[in-house]
């Protein structure tokens, strides 16, 4: 089967047809482009990897051309979407384009289209998993800080609204629901300050726990070749009996040959080398500090109606529209990042946070009702 062959349909095509053909044409120029302005800000092998995504949706772009003929007409305009990749990709270039465009080439319409290919469908959906590795990539170089912004935040601007919310629907005076929902702010960012502090130093104590003691180097060249317990070592890290005497008999005998009775010798020779993976789990005072300032930064928006004096319903009111327009950010920006819908995810966000809010304020209106 000749996948380059033209279809039959291409002989008497329908205006529909010219018009779809078109907008293939213009989406696959678009698409080159996006990957060209991305491979403009990447340099090596992500550089060259963009480069040939460009030169498939350019082999894409031939085959519309050749069914268009002399009927290509004048330029089709893409969709929004493409429109948004490129000017995204062309003033940013970041992981958040990338995932983007992952979604997109997920969402190709050649699989359906008699008029595309059975390989022009198949290199969209291995566009998509090239993309989705190049994406990959740079979501793994995102800090644990920026994550732990998006999350913290998020957590301080869902809890404090609540809190809010719930105090008001009560009928106690403006000044209490301020003073509830500082306290909110900073109960709450104090407690997520000190549970990363735990967290952190926990994972930080257990790391050093389980880390080789680099001093047990010094020991290695004075073991009885035939007679050792340098091979128990490798054993209890996994190495079965014969290979972990083996490997312990080269270890001293190398030792031995290359420095004698120096007791000083390279870490080469250490039953495992000590490994300094603090650095990526981060200090704990950075992570307890990052959280309360990030759950601080969420929290202090459903106060900012009462930090002006207001009160009230429209306190309540301004308070909501500013916490859904947060909830929907942080929402679409887990969603970029996760390469899912952006929308979903803002939206799954919004009914979270407002459906949290709703429930606190029936229950405020119960317990105010009960008291009075």
């Amino acid at each position: 089967m000749n996948d380059s062959a033209v279809p039959p349909e291409a002989h008497s095509p329908s205006p529909a047809d010219l018009r779809r053909w078109r907008r293939y044409l213009a989406d696959e120029r678009a698409e080159a482009a996006t990957y060209r302005d991305l491979a403009e800000r990447r340099d090596g092998q992500e550089r060259d990897i963009l480069l040939a995504l460009a030169d498939a949706e350019g082999r894409h772009e031939a085959h519309w051309l050749e069914l268009l003929g002399d009927r290509e007409g004048k330029p089709a305009r893409t969709d929004l979407r493409t429109r948004i990749l490129g000017t995204l990709a062309r003033r940013f270039g970041s992981i958040f384009v990338l995932a983007l465009v992952q979604r997109a080439e997920g969402r190709s319409p050649y699989a359906d289209d008699t008029d595309a290919t059975v390989a022009m469908a198949a290199d969209e959906r291995i566009h998509g998993e090239v993309v989705r590795g190049l994406a990959a990539r740079g979501r793994s170089q995102l800090s644990g800080t920026f994550r732990a912004a998006v999350f913290g935040a998020n957590d301080g601007l869902v809890s404090n609204m609540a809190l809010v919310v719930g105090i008001s629907a009560t009928g106690v005076p403006t000044p209490l629901v301020l003073a509830s929902g500082v306290a909110g702010l900073l109960a709450g960012a104090l407690s997520m300050g000190a549970g990363e502090y735990v967290s952190v130093s926990s994972q930080r104590e257990l790391l050093s726990a389980s880390t080789p003691d680099p001093e047990a180097r010094t020991v290695v060249p004075h073991l009885d070749v035939d007679a050792n317990e340098l091979a128990l070592v490798y054993r209890a890290r996994g190495m079965e009996q014969r290979a972990a005497e083996e490997h312990a008999r080269e270890m001293i005998s190398g030792t031995d040959c290359a420095h004698g009775d120096d007791p000083h010798v390279s870490a080469s020779t250490a039953p495992d080398e000590a490994r300094d993976e603090h650095e990526a789990i981060g200090s704990a005072w950075g992570a307890a500090i990052s959280s309360f300032l990030f759950f601080a930064s969420g929290a202090i928006i459903p106060i900012i109606p009462y930090l002006f004096g207001m009160g009230g319903l429209p306190a309540l009111a301004v308070a909501a529209v500013l916490v859904g327009l947060a909830l929907l950010v942080t929402g679409a920006t887990v969603g970029v990042l996760s390469g899912a819908s952006p929308l979903k995810r803002a939206l799954r966000q919004l009914a979270i946070g407002y459906g949290a809010a709703i429930a606190t304020y029936l229950l405020g209106l119960l317990f105010g009702t009960s008291v009075a």
